[in-house]
């Protein structure tokens, strides 16, 4: 994601120096408009392997082993969506049907990390009330790990819902006619979810899986 993001806000300086081409427009609004989707797969995949991590699949409202692919098919349909009405808008043929179009992505992409997210909460809530043998050892972080999913969730989440209102509003809208609030409301919040994700990514899921498989 980060990749992608970079080369968007490259292309946005181009873009910014050659207002006359299509290209550097075109890159910058499609990388920045869908690099946080492609982060959002591993974000589910972390809430799998947590439940698997700490031996509590039971406790999941969806089994793990269909819970990425679910979340995972969403992301895709909203990608596509997303992606194709950025073509619309690009070549300024259908602009406002494009535009309709991304919201509508943008729904998708709220309504499937809303879903995911009131499932890590139950899944919490179900987790303290029966902790499993696995989530009750204290080399085991699960809980900062799941803090850390709650958190990079909830950033991800107000940045789409921006930018849904910021397209919403059109393109003579406030939104889209001045640059500070999206590097306010996206800019910056994709990259506390970069950091965040970094400093507290859950290595321990490895050797959790490692040492359960010995001891099978």
């Amino acid at each position: 994601m980060f990749a992608v993001e970079f080369a968007g806000y490259c292309a946005r300086a181009s873009a910014s120096k050659n207002t006359g081409q299509i290209m550097p427009f075109s890159s910058q609004n499609t990388f920045i408009l869908l690099a946080p989707a492609l982060f959002t797969a591993s974000i589910y995949m972390c809430l799998s392997r947590i439940i698997r991590g700490i031996q509590a699949s039971h406790l999941s409202p969806i089994k793990p082993r269909i819970l990425t692919r679910t979340f995972v098919i969403g992301d895709i349909v909203s990608f596509v969506v997303q992606g194709g009405a950025a073509g619309m808008m690009v070549t300024g043929k259908n602009a406002k049907l494009g535009e309709g179009i991304v919201i509508a992505g943008f729904l998708i992409q709220i309504i499937m990390f809303g879903l995911f997210a009131a499932t890590a909460v139950l899944f919490r809530k179900r987790i303290t009330q029966s902790p499993t043998p696995e989530s009750c050892n204290g080399a085991v972080p699960w809980q900062q790990s799941m803090r850390m999913l709650f958190i990079v969730s909830a950033l991800i989440m107000v940045r789409s819902i921006f930018r849904m209102f910021e397209y919403a509003m059109g393109s003579q809208g406030y939104l889209l006619e001045n640059e500070w609030p999206l590097y306010i409301f996206d800019s910056v919040l994709m990259f506390a979810v970069m950091v965040v994700y970094y400093l507290w990514y859950p290595t321990w899921i490895t050797s959790a899986k490692k040492e359960f498989e010995i001891g099978v």
